[in-house]
């Protein structure tokens, strides 16, 4: 499995048998997924910086929690929460999670909690883990670090942070950074992984963005 990073929480999922793309993300943010013609789009809530389907084809949507399959994709949606009220702050959020090439991955979208042992049973293993860095709207990053350490995940990879002048409205990953005691995170233009090459370890990985507008 391929995974590339748009910006935001933009990211594409390629397998070898179909292609999903995430939480599309609009010009305004300083990151633009581009044109793209995919198997599966998913979008974990109808903010506008995650829903920006003008230049998305896909032949599957999916907004809504529960058990997906398409073209041997293997796709759960979470209900989970945009804040720690409830959802009564900024509303719900789906985590999606996905078996690709015998890899399984999740997106956390806008998670603005701590999971509970329901949700973490619900989710099951989880290889990969895309997780909000940037704090403001979502997760802390001392809750995201908390996040991690309830799935442990083998990659962890950052997303929806401020990148030089992109995004400005949150913050940059350093404090996740510094909250998983990382000093320096391993650094890759784009992520090739299978299982067989998944690390003993958790790793931090931190993607190029491909979607830089400027």
């Amino acid at each position: 499995m391929e995974i590339t990073w748009y910006g935001r929480a933009c990211f594409r999922l390629k397998g070898r048998d179909a292609t999903v793309i995430t939480d599309p993300c609009p010009p305004a943010t300083g990151f633009v997924a581009g044109k793209h013609d995919v198997d599966v789009l998913t979008m974990s809530h109808e903010h506008a910086d995650h829903s920006y389907t003008r230049s998305i084809t896909a032949g599957l949507t999916l907004t809504r929690p529960g058990e997906y399959e398409f073209r041997d994709l293997l796709i759960s949606g979470i209900r989970t929460f945009h804040d720690a009220e409830g959802g009564t702050q900024r509303g719900e959020n789906i985590v999606f999670s996905f078996e690709v090439d015998g890899v399984h991955i999740a997106h956390l979208g806008d998670l603005g909690h701590l999971l509970s042992e329901d949700q973490i049973a619900e989710l099951g293993p989880i290889d990969v883990l895309l997780v909000p860095a940037g704090g403001v709207f979502t997760l802390t990053p001392a809750e995201a670090a908390e996040v991690v350490s309830q799935i442990t995940p083998r990659i962890v990879i950052p997303m929806h942070f401020a990148l030089d002048g992109a995004s400005g409205d949150l913050q940059g990953p350093e404090k996740f950074l510094q909250e998983m005691a990382v000093a320096e995170p391993i650094r890759q233009p784009k992520a090739v992984v299978t299982p067989s090459s998944l690390p003993e370890e958790t790793q931090v990985v931190l993607l190029d963005a491909r979607g830089r507008t400027g």
